[in-house]
């Protein structure tokens, strides 16, 4: 059974950083791409960044290029969003999932979700 542990939200002012961690169980981890995806309340969910199974290519949604910054570590099987220059309209349940699809759209998983980690930007 695949899955996906999300940690690292909280609440945070506008301007700071947060690093998210998502922990894959139940995959050949190295084998895929992974995403970070969020969903803003009454807002679809939208893949935010994406990143090869050997880490050497990384894509990001304009909202957030020159902000956010995907790794992972396949020897620990996790992949990790590092978030700075946080901005309101960054508030979201934020998600890890092998992305459907080779392109950031549509922001679909090929998983079932874990129970995401929420950040809050609020001054």
């Amino acid at each position: 059974q695949v899955q996906f542990v999300e940690s690292g939200g909280g609440v945070v002012q506008p301007g700071g950083s947060l690093r998210l961690s998502c922990a894959a169980s139940g995959i050949i981890f190295s084998d895929y791409a992974m995403g970070w995806y969020r969903q803003a309340p009454g807002k679809q969910r939208e893949l935010v960044a994406r990143i090869t199974a050997g880490g050497s290519t990384t894509n990001y949604a304009d909202s957030v290029k020159g902000r956010f910054t995907i790794s992972r570590d396949n020897a620990k099987n996790t992949v990790y969003l590092q978030m700075n220059s946080l901005k309101v309209e960054d508030t979201a349940v934020y998600y890890c999932n092998r992305p459907l699809t080779p392109s950031m759209t549509p922001a679909r998983g090929f998983y079932a979700w874990g129970q995401g980690t929420l950040v809050t930007v609020s001054s």
